[in-house]
């Protein structure tokens, strides 16, 4: 059977499962481990202090990333007269390829130490060696299950356990004042409002996909930071997207996902109907949208596109025709960032750095871009950098 996991989304099916404990003549080892001899001797000399911490780091997550592994681990210390030294320390660990997501192993981890834990105590099921054979099994089982089907069931006695993957989204982008968030999941739009928190109330008539996150803030009239925080939040559930500002001296250019455009005829049709100016008119074709997207490239604005192409006479609004080519990739903004090259700068010359865009700079000054761009202009001490 194949993995369940898709390698090329970011996380990767399991390597290995092992279990180290901490042995009271030899100190940590590897007491058991599926598939066997998969963390080296070795390797796991050189690791071993971050897999049995020190007695703060007890029952938390750990994740170590070295020797071209990621070990999630969750280390553990029972206490009891009845082990030497009148306690027991273990660590149930899952390996992974370092490159690879693990976030969403973290909380099977945990759930299976805390099998672990009982099944100790129930039967001195990790510290007494006449286990070990059913405890590589079990080990083996767990790894085989969760690669091929993304989940196990396991029964001990009157002790059931079981897990299941549950693959966690990625952490949501940062927000920035600068950026335009858009409703990406219209469904949104009819839960009753009474449902929403007071933040999302407050900003949500705002959000327009046109104004940008310091705007909308200072219409709703909301602290920025809650703004911001919100706004990331819902963007985290699927229900808003980020988009640069759009005004028409921004410059854009194509990506390779424009090929899209001709292979697949929905995202076509998606298109099309999307940019259209007036629902009474009929819909641009495929080629009027991909002349204009095709020559979107470094030194040529938005403005010279519409000087150029008039896309308002094939019934093409250009701002729904960036909006969707940024929603689907199919093109990338070119940022201008302005850098100081004199001595030393005085008032607005301190925020060219090279590492605000004029977006950046025009929401921290409360500025018009084109007062920037007239400060950029004028002052031979500065430089722009497009990326």
């Amino acid at each position: 059977m194949g993995s369940f996991i898709n390698p090329s989304e970011g996380p990767g099916p399991l390597k290995a499962i092992f279990l180290s404990e901490f042995h009271d003549v030899h100190g940590s080892k590897i007491s058991c481990q599926a598939p066997i001899n998969y963390i080296s001797k070795e390797h796991f000399h050189a690791i071993n202090v971050y897999i049995i911490p020190k007695p703060q780091l007890q029952r938390c997550i750990l994740t170590v990333n070295v020797l071209d592994h990621k070990i999630v681990g969750f280390p553990v210390k029972l206490e009891s007269d009845k082990y030497v030294r009148n306690a027991f320390y273990f660590n149930l660990c899952f390996v992974c390829e370092a490159n690879r997501r693990t976030v969403q192993y973290e909380a099977l981890v945990q759930k299976l130490t805390e099998y672990l834990i009982q099944m100790e105590h129930e039967s001195n099921f990790l510290s007494d060696d006449r286990h070990k054979d059913q405890l590589q099994a079990f080990l083996e089982r767990v790894l085989r299950d969760l690669n091929e089907t993304g989940m196990t069931l396991f029964t001990e006695n009157k002790t059931t356990i079981f897990l299941k993957i549950i693959n966690v989204p990625a952490d949501p982008p940062a927000v920035f004042d600068h950026l335009v968030p858009h409703i990406t999941s219209p469904v949104f739009l009819e839960v009753p409002k009474e449902n929403w928190d007071l933040t999302t109330q407050q900003i949500l008539p705002f959000i327009n996909g046109q104004s940008h996150v310091a705007h909308i803030a200072e219409q709703a009239d909301v602290n920025g930071t809650l703004t911001r925080s919100c706004i990331q939040n819902l963007v985290y559930y699927g229900v808003l997207g980020l988009l640069p500002l759009l005004k028409y001296s921004n410059i854009y250019m194509c990506t390779r996902d424009l090929q899209k455009l001709t292979k697949n005829p929905q995202l076509a049709r998606d298109c099309r109907q999307y940019v259209v100016c007036t629902r009474e008119k009929k819909p641009p074709s495929l080629l009027q949208c991909l002349q204009i997207y095709a020559a979107m490239t470094h030194g040529v604005t938005l403005k010279a596109l519409c000087l150029r192409f008039n896309p308002r006479e094939h019934n093409i609004d250009e701002r729904r025709l960036v909006t969707f080519g940024l929603q689907h990739k199919l093109i990338r903004i070119i940022n201008k960032y302005p850098v100081f090259t004199g001595k030393v700068p005085v008032g607005r010359q301190t925020l060219y750095t090279g590492l605000l865009s004029i977006d950046e700079i025009c929401c921290l000054t409360k500025i018009s871009p084109a007062a920037v761009e007239e400060d950029i202009e004028t002052d031979s001490n500065i430089t722009v950098i497009w990326k």
